[in-house]
């Protein structure tokens, strides 16, 4: 066993399993998809570490892989179906969209910096993922195109109600995130029936604030 294949079970049988993880389709991902390839090379040693991993340029945004552990339960909840069809909101390098992409139907993936969505739409392909359409877009915008979804996942956190996303859930639609709009911050889940939107907390969770999903500042008079 190679040494980053040893990591990758290293990551799933010390951070995701034991974080109630039990869906074997998530677990066989994540036992399959080479994070390494999705992480710039000077940083690759550090991709099946438990933490959020900054992949952006050098001088650019941070934009990260949100821990695996987090990740992971977030799909869990989400309940993917083999038919779904599946956003991911802030893709970074796309490796979220390449573990959604095991056990999806079709997976769109929108990410704000073009250099990122370019690297994500690349290691994709190279890895032979081919289920997986990427795009440059601002994660307040989502992909109106492709929409409705069956799930939508926020590869990070949000400060405010993306209600803008909400618009592009099928009915029975679901979509996951960190949601930081108080403290502490908590992964939800959002449900769409009938017109109306069922928001449900899962855990205590922090993830990075995705670009166009931070809280205004307020003035103070």
């Amino acid at each position: 066993m190679s040494g980053f294949s040893t990591a990758r079970q290293f990551m799933v049988d010390g951070q995701v399993r034991p974080s109630d993880v039990t869906d074997e389709r998530i677990l066989d991902a994540m036992l399959t998809v080479p994070r390494e390839a999705f992480v710039p090379d000077g940083k690759q040693a550090l991709a099946y570490l438990d933490l959020d991993l900054d992949v952006a340029a050098s001088g650019a945004p941070r934009r990260c892989l949100i821990q695996p552990a987090v990740l992971a339960k977030m799909l869990q909840a989400a309940e993917i179906a083999k038919t779904d069809r599946v956003l991911v909101v802030g893709c970074a390098s796309g490796y979220a969209a390449a573990v959604v992409a095991r056990f999806a139907g079709q997976v769109s993936a929108i990410e704000s910096d073009p250099a990122l969505a370019a690297k994500a739409a690349a290691v994709l392909t190279e890895v032979g993922i081919h289920n997986v359409g990427v795009k440059t877009a601002a994660s307040a915008d989502g992909d109106a195109a492709g929409a409705p979804f069956d799930v939508i996942v926020l590869n990070g956190a949000t400060e405010v109600v993306p209600t803008g996303l909400y618009g592009q859930l099928k009915d029975g639609g679901r979509l996951v995130g960190v949601f930081a709009l108080e403290q502490p911050p908590r992964a939800s889940l959002v449900t769409h029936s009938h017109g109306d939107f069922g928001h449900r907390e899962l855990f205590d969770a922090t993830a990075p604030i995705l670009p166009g999903l931070e809280r205004l500042p307020s003035f103070v008079f």
